[in-house]
């Protein structure tokens, strides 16, 4: 991921060589993505369909247009793509990112990354991969069993040294690069033999391959009567685990036996460097007992053939190899598929590898699977691959291990090109395909602006100048005292440190010699949002509470940015209290007060935390449960149990723990902890939001609630689309677009195993979960609120409250169709309270759990921090302020009801 800035750019290339793994007689490799599991001897064979598909059917009315392109270091360019297609009549788009690699460029090349240090069954994710080997690009690579130790499925070559041979599986294609730069994609094989000092000859099935199901040979059990070698780049002492077969095993240093294990027991070691194991079985341990000995010397031979061709390669004539699954794309069309893509098919993130006809660039492929980008199917990718320019084209592991980063211009490290399918996720995986620069330091070609091109009034940010040379690789610029400036008086800069003053945009630029460079600055005011939104929605009413209020402003074109401290102003209304470092204190609560606000506000924009007497209601802490809970299913192959357990860490007293097994199981699996039998347990009032703490166990499953509403309905409530964690979290769900009526029943807590991408999320876990609440604003702050009916008549200076008449100084009138009515005396009728600002012509009216803010003469108001609008607007007629009536009631929760012969307005609660 570290691009050198150091003035010895050979030195870079060094340094980038020494983190990438050692070369030596054998490296091994990683795959990625379950297809099969060993069975154990007696078990079920893997339910794995064979032979090839048929032709796969392009994507008619595929189209793919090229949005960007920048070039990452000599040699290697990403290019975006937005594509829309029509799928069952509706059209559907999304993103694909490819980065397009010269091999003609003699300071650009590629390589396979191998988990951690370079090592099999270690498991790294692909940005991990590329920091370590210094890549400034890679993706994900070759699938595997992600039960097994983490070896690929397919072969690997890397450094021009075997990695790992493919395994005995049809239809599984791979991607090599020769010695002379020739990228190939054919189906390969694998030929060994074992040569003991007597000249006896044993066939050798592999180098460092995990158990799995071979298919058209002797066995359905791949150690089976076999002989394979496990070299220093295996990093397990399981030489593979759960293989099904006992081994015997013999240690090879620098060609000569040192140690023969007994038989039918591994070697309690793992391989020493430069060395190797050769793990038999069967007849293969046969040979070891009748023709090996300690002293003795043991050569091993192989080769790689072609199905194709049935030529036959020596690994030494490869630069790399990666392995795959089926071939997509043959002389510019799209192919046959080679093997079964049922355990890969729908919409799914999706990685590729393919090379042009001149065989002079290689396209390193990833289509998008996140909020952005609805994936692609297997065909559409065919059609993406050649509408490229891909002449011979593969799959390689796709789903929620599609993965890719890049450097971009000017940076020392690789970030997430885009969102994974699990958010910012990365799964660790076996192998990757990585992008290397050996250019030598240039001259400064370019420099670049690095920060936000977004700003707050009032919120100061850093900006670095970071240069790239002749070779669009990063160079240091920082010694070099840029100079910098504003072009307006948005933003004030200050060196490389700006803060914005005022709404509008700058353009800050930075002259270093004779480059320069700029950057485009907005900053919002309030005008440009479309919501505030605290992080906390409620909080309790007590002197010496202190919560944590982080302000979250949205734009109106869907950015959310993080609210610094510096650009809002708070009011407090109902206690006295502060906000410092982003928390809110309470120092006292007013006398008679049950129902206190905090506003914040940016720019005129405002937004309100209600604080309760009772803001969060506890509902269940599993201390002292009396009804029952019990573990329930969807699929009779699933186990598990639902109890109440001793707790850990900071929850030590009891909690639900959810345990499930879901391997004997398939389609979509749910494991459900079910409370009092099919009754549930109530939550008796309106529900404005739910917090409760789980233990995760980062299985990436999802993670949901059932409740039955007031209505008989059910109401599915997700939890976390992925549970990417381990350890204690809160989680705090927000209840309001539910439509749930209550009260209401919480039914289920459940994990689920969903069918799509199942290979990639763990069938067996456990969960936990304590401290169960939930805020119902009408258990506190819509306690106190008045109830009972007012009347008023147009044009008459009085009020009837539940049949008393008072006088008021302002008459409710109507204009234009619209009702106004002065809301104040609303407000003494039913509760709430409301603030003038004359400054800005505002009007804060706050009730129970709402806070409404409207200006005069404009149609936007704003409530519980939200932007929206209404047809009509408040007024100001001889000093008074009036307000529409039918808004200011709908958004209060109260009921209007019109009498036109009387022209009476009567207001209920």
């Amino acid at each position: 991921m570290n691009g050198s800035c150091s003035s010895d750019q050979s030195g870079m290339d060094k340094e980038r060589r020494n983190k990438r793994p050692a070369s030596s007689k054998w490296i091994a490799a990683s795959l990625a993505g379950v297809l099969w599991i060993m069975p154990v001897i007696g078990g079920e064979l893997p339910l794995l369909q064979r032979g090839h598909a048929s032709i796969a059917m392009a994507a008619s009315s595929f189209t793919a247009t090229k949005v960007s392109e920048e070039i990452i270091t000599s040699g290697a360019t990403k290019l975006k793509y937005k594509y829309t297609v029509t799928r069952s009549g509706s059209k559907a788009s999304g993103l694909a990112d490819v980065i397009r690699v010269d091999l003609n460029n003699p300071y650009v090349s590629i390589d396979v990354m191998t988990g951690k240090n370079g090592k099999l069954t270690t498991r790294q994710s692909t940005g991990g991969m590329a920091k370590e080997t210094g890549a400034v690009a890679a993706v994900n690579g070759d699938y595997f069993n992600t039960s097994g130790e983490g070896a690929p499925i397919g072969g690997e070559v890397s450094g021009g040294t075997l990695v790992s041979t493919p395994s005995q599986l049809n239809g599984l294609y791979a991607f090599a690069l020769t010695t002379d730069n020739k990228p190939v994609i054919d189906e390969f094989t694998f030929t060994g033999t074992v040569t003991a000092a007597d000249g006896t000859q044993f066939p050798l099935s592999g180098v460092n391959k995990g158990a799995y199901s071979p298919e058209g040979g002797a066995s359905a059990y791949s150690h089976f009567n076999a002989a394979y070698v496990y070299t220093d780049a295996w990093a397990a002492q399981d030489r593979p685990k759960n293989s099904s077969t006992s081994p015997t095993e013999v240690l090879v240093e620098n060609g000569v036996i040192t140690q023969i294990s007994d038989k039918n027991t591994a070697l309690k070691v793992t391989v020493p460097s430069g060395a190797y194991i050769l793990r038999t079985h069967g007849t293969a341990a046969a040979f070891v007992a009748d023709h090996l000995a300690v002293g003795q010397p043991l050569t091993v031979a192989y080769s790689l053939h072609s199905k194709t061709s049935g030529e036959t390669m020596d690994p030494a004539s490869l630069k790399m190899m990666i392995g795959g699954h089926t071939i997509l794309v043959d002389k510019g069309k799209a192919a046959a598929f080679s093997r079964s893509v049922s355990s890969i098919g729908g919409y799914r993130a999706r990685t590729a590898l393919g090379y042009s006809a001149d065989g002079r660039y290689v396209y390193v492929i990833a289509a998008e699977k996140n909020d952005n980008s609805s994936g692609m199917s297997l065909s559409e990718l065919q059609s993406f691959m050649t509408s490229i320019g891909v002449y011979k084209g593969l799959n390689l592991d796709g789903g929620g291990s599609t993965t890719m980063v890049d450097r971009p211009l000017a940076e020392t490290q690789t970030t997430l090109t885009f969102d994974t399918e699990y958010g910012t996720e990365q799964r660790s995986i076996v192998n990757g395909l990585g992008v290397y620069t050996n250019a030598p330091q240039g001259e400064l070609k370019g420099i670049k602006i690095s920060g936000s091109s977004v700003l707050l009034i009032g919120q100061t940010a850093s900006y670095t100048l970071k240069g790239y040379d002749t070779y669009y690789n990063p160079i240091d610029v920082a010694s070099a005292n840029p100079s910098w400036k504003s072009s307006s008086g948005s933003v004030n800069v200050g060196g490389s440190q700006a803060t914005a003053v005022k709404p509008g945009t700058a353009t800050l630029t930075a002259a270093s010699g004779s480059v320069s460079a700029s950057i485009a600055v907005t900053v919002l005011g309030g005008d440009d949002l479309s919501s505030l939104k605290a992080g906390t929605a409620s909080a309790p009413l007590k002197e010496g509470s202190v919560i944590a209020v982080p302000v979250t402003a949205v734009t109106k074109g869907g950015a959310s940015i993080s609210v610094p401290s510096s650009a809002l102003k708070w009011e407090f209304v109902g206690f006295q209290g502060g906000v410092q470092d982003g928390k809110l204190s309470v120092n006292s609560v007013n006398p008679g007060v049950t129902t206190g606000y905090a506003i914040a506000r940016y720019d005129g924009f405002s937004t309100a935390i209600v604080l309760t007497e009772a803001a969060a209601v506890p509902w269940e802490d599993f201390e002292n449960v009396a009804y029952p809970i019990a573990f329930t299913t969807n699929v009779s192959g699933v186990q598990g149990t639902a109890a109440i357990t001793d707790g850990s860490d900071n929850h030590a007293g009891k909690v639900l723990s959810l345990g499930y097994d879901m391997t004997a199981g398939t389609g979509k699996m749910y494991a459900y902890a079910q409370f009092n039998g099919t009754a549930g347990k109530s939550v008796p009032a309106a529900a404005t939001s739910m917090t409760l703490d789980v233990m995760g166990d980062k299985s990436l499953n999802w993670l949901r609630a059932e409740f039955t509403d007031n209505s008989g309905a059910t109401i599915y409530v997700d939890l976390a689309k992925a549970i990417d964690w381990t350890g204690w979290k809160t989680l705090n769900i927000d209840l309001t677009g539910s439509n749930m009526k209550f009260p209401a029943t919480l039914k289920r807590l459940y994990v689920v195993n969903v069918e799509e991408g199942q290979d990639e999320r763990a069938k067996t876990g456990a969960v936990a979960f304590d401290n169960i609440a939930f805020t119902m604003p009408s258990l506190s702050s819509e306690a106190g609120l008045k109830t009972g009916t007012a009347v008023m008549v147009i044009g008459q200076r009085t009020l009837t409250v539940n049949g008393t008449k008072k006088a008021i100084d302002s008459a409710p009138l109507v204009q234009n169709g619209t009702t106004y009515v002065p809301i104040r005396y609303v407000l003494d009728a039913f509760g709430g309270s409301a603030a003038w600002y004359p400054a800005t012509r505002k009007i804060m009216v706050l009730r129970g759990s709402k806070a409404l803010e409207l200006t005069v003469n404009k149609k936007e108001f704003i409530i519980n921090g939200k932007r929206q609008s209404s047809e009509v607007a408040p007024i100001s007629l001889q000093g008074r302020t009036l307000v529409p009536l039918r808004l200011v009631s709908d958004q209060l929760g109260l009921t209007v009801k019109w009498e036109q012969k009387t022209k009476t307005v009567t207001i209920e609660s």
